[in-house]
């Protein structure tokens, strides 16, 4: 998968897409023949405990995106530009997101429309592919106050239209639309010519993205309409877990097919 075969599968195929957020959870989704790997900023709430995904840094994303390029050589990766690696300046964020390909992503992603639009546009011309972000923006979690579905009002509908198209103008790949009334995605997926990814946004988008925990079934705590579980891995793992704990308290474990004994290799 590449940027061309990105853009050029609008239409023709739908596209899936899964957060990872290490070595062996990108080698999987590469096995499953995932089409594209994101490393989100999403890291801060579902690895490190975080309540949003504010606090995650260059600092915690950088290894992650070594860790999954490895997992998975042949697969497209992208990485979540994190909350004030590219707010600051022009110049810091060029610098960050150039951290991001080193590190072995193929593509980095901006949350924003016309806003970061500009940004977008210099990136792309440095040669850095851009995925954008538009709907619900969570490092905006502060400004709106809280987590809500968008493109309910007329004014929101014409924002997130001129969002996407300055996004296209600015020459981004792809564009996840984040909790978008099911309409208006399909509205908004038909106003472009690169794919749209949706999460919380109906099936018109021209692909879908989960968290990793969420389709897994491991963070059962959060549970919002558009997740699905694809697994229940959460009382898989617990169970594994007692039952080990219950084996090494029993002298159960290790069994001697778990020991060496002398003279035996």
């Amino acid at each position: 998968m590449n940027v061309k075969k990105i853009i050029n599968s609008k239409g023709k195929k739908k596209l899936s897409m899964v957060t990872v957020y290490s070595y062996f959870q990108a080698k999987m989704a590469e096995e499953a023949g995932i089409d594209l790997l994101l490393v989100g900023d999403s890291y801060a709430n579902v690895m490190l405990g975080y309540e949003n995904t504010l606090p995650a840094s260059m600092a915690h994303l950088l290894p992650v995106v070594e860790a999954v390029r490895r997992g998975a050589r042949n697969s497209f990766v992208i990485a979540d530009m994190p909350f004030m690696s590219y707010q600051p300046s022009e110049s810091e964020a060029i610098k960050n997101a150039g951290l991001f390909i080193k590190a072995g992503a193929n593509a980095v992603k901006l949350e924003g429309g016309i806003e970061v639009a500009n940004l977008a546009k210099r990136l792309t011309d440095y040669g850095i592919p851009v995925m954008g972000h538009v709907g619900l923006t969570p490092q905006h979690v502060n400004s709106i106050g809280g987590y809500f579905v968008q493109g309910r009002s007329e004014k929101s509908v014409k924002r997130l239209v001129e969002s996407v198209n300055a996004l296209e103008d600015a020459g981004v790949f792809a564009i996840v639309l984040e909790l978008v009334i099911e309409e208006v995605a399909k509205t908004l997926t038909e106003e472009v010519k690169v794919p749209t990814i949706g999460i919380g946004s109906g099936k018109y988008c021209d692909g879908q993205v989960l968290v990793w925990h969420d389709l897994l079934g491991i963070n059962t705590e959060f549970k919002p309409t558009f997740v699905k579980h694809y697994a229940n891995l959460r009382e898989t793992i617990v169970e594994a877990l007692k039952k080990y704990n219950e084996e090494v308290k029993s002298a159960k474990f290790p069994s001697g097919e778990h020991s060496f004994k002398e003279g035996k290799e």
